[in-house]
């Protein structure tokens, strides 16, 4: 990918923004001191329908910068809609997304446009000085307002809240997100870039997720799976100027786009994220889905057909069966079922010219509703996840049926051990 400014801008920053038009005034402030040359990049801010002095704020930057301003009616928290409509703008190849209040050093751009520079499809992540839900670095707020980000960045650096929030999972994997199997859920749109033609083949973000939170996780989803790599840039930095928050609101909008997240990929790793967000972070997703990864290579051999076939005179025939951990073959006497497994190439095989319905599914949380079977059958196949997981796939079994039951062989395996 040339760099030439003859070519145009390189980079599209897109920021969306509501009713912060301080933080806003440092964030354009600083993307004005990049030693990048003006013509290579262009800045738009997404409004998210401010009542505030925002509009001016931005005409008053346009004398140092190239931004364009995009103002849409306030009808709640719409982020998602703002950097789509801001996208829209761009006329980059590379677009860069940064929240409002997200500090940048002289070399942010250069650093981002560094990373895509081999041309390959790649998203970048950025890291973030300061960003923590839970803890806010005592005087950062007040060095953010009167320092240059690089020089709170050299006067933090060292102190743990200061880290960025993604601090253990980047350490675990010596910051090479090429080493994970789930690098979408560190890809935060607090500061980010990728190529403009990936993000519009998938259609951008997701606008029905509204409120806070995971349109940004569902987007790298849909990018990790349609084969786009991930990639840290450390040092294209932000600093997270802190500001307040309604954690309480936070969390509810979270577990609302939590449900649609499930609902458009109701997939083993989203799963995983519904049941890590219950009781702890989706940051700890990694070592969770390595592990359902490593049990389903050990668990291709078993056949749990002949288990089923012994349960199969317990059914009632005009019933309906839920089946998890079904594999890749059950016994041509079950009843019309639906057949749920995490390895979605065993399960494609035992639908195949079945009518049994094959849910992609470890079974901890389904789109099935309440009572929607009369019997939910547990079978060999998950005696590797009972001891983390065996007490949601319980309460999920008994959610969604009537009568809940190990197969014989599954419940002699487990014997008295407690489930996880």
């Amino acid at each position: 990918m040339s760099i030439s400014p003859g070519n145009g801008p390189q980079l599209s920053v897109i920021i969306p923004t509501f009713n912060r038009s301080d933080l806003l005034r440092q964030t354009l402030g600083n993307l004005a001191r990049q030693r990048m040359p003006t013509e290579m990049f262009e800045v738009i801010v997404a409004d998210d329908g401010s009542s505030d002095d925002t509009r001016a704020v931005v005409t008053e930057a346009a004398k140092a910068l190239p931004v364009r301003y995009h103002f849409q009616p306030d009808e709640g928290f719409r982020a998602g809609a703002a950097r789509n409509a801001g996208a829209r703008l761009a006329t980059a190849p590379i677009l860069v997304f940064l929240d409002t209040g997200a500090l940048v050093g002289p070399d942010f751009l250069d650093c981002h446009l560094a990373e895509h520079d081999a041309g390959d499809r790649t998203a970048v992540v950025g890291y973030a000085y300061g960003y923590d839900l839970a803890e806010t670095t005592p005087g950062l707020a007040a060095a953010a307002a009167e320092a240059l980000p690089e020089q709170v960045v050299a006067r933090f650096q060292g102190v743990a809240s200061f880290a960025d929030d993604r601090q253990p999972q980047l350490v675990a994997c010596d910051f090479d997100l090429g080493q994970l199997a789930a690098p979408w859920v560190l890809f935060w749109t607090l500061n980010c870039s990728l190529r403009a033609d990936d993000f519009w083949r998938l259609g951008g973000f997701d606008e029905d997720f509204r409120g806070w939170g995971l349109e940004d996780l569902e987007l790298a989803y849909r990018l990790f799976n349609d084969g786009v790599g991930f990639r840290l840039a450390r040092q294209a930095w932000v600093v997270h100027a802190p500001h307040g928050r309604d954690r309480d609101a936070i969390l509810a909008d979270c577990m609302r786009n939590l449900r649609r997240l499930l609902v458009k990929h109701p997939e083993p790793p989203i799963e995983i994220v519904w049941r890590l967000m219950q009781r702890a972070s989706p940051l700890d997703l990694e070592v969770s889905y390595q592990f359902l990864l490593s049990w389903a290579d050990r668990a291709r051999g078993i056949d749990v057909a002949d288990e089923l076939a012994r349960e199969v005179s317990r059914l009632d025939p005009a019933g309906r069966t839920v089946v998890v951990g079904a594999g890749n073959r059950v016994p041509p006497t079950l009843p019309a079922a639906i057949l749920l497994d995490f390895d979605a190439d065993l399960l494609a095989e035992a639908t195949s010219a079945t009518s049994h319905v094959g849910h992609h599914a470890i079974g901890l949380r389904t789109l099935l509703e309440d009572g929607a079977a009369d019997t939910v059958l547990l079978t060999s196949r998950l005696v590797g996840l009972w001891p983390r997981w065996g007490r949601a796939l319980l309460t999920e079994a008994h959610r969604i049926g009537r009568s809940v039951r190990l197969t014989d062989a599954f419940a002699e395996q487990i014997g008295d051990s407690p489930p996880g």
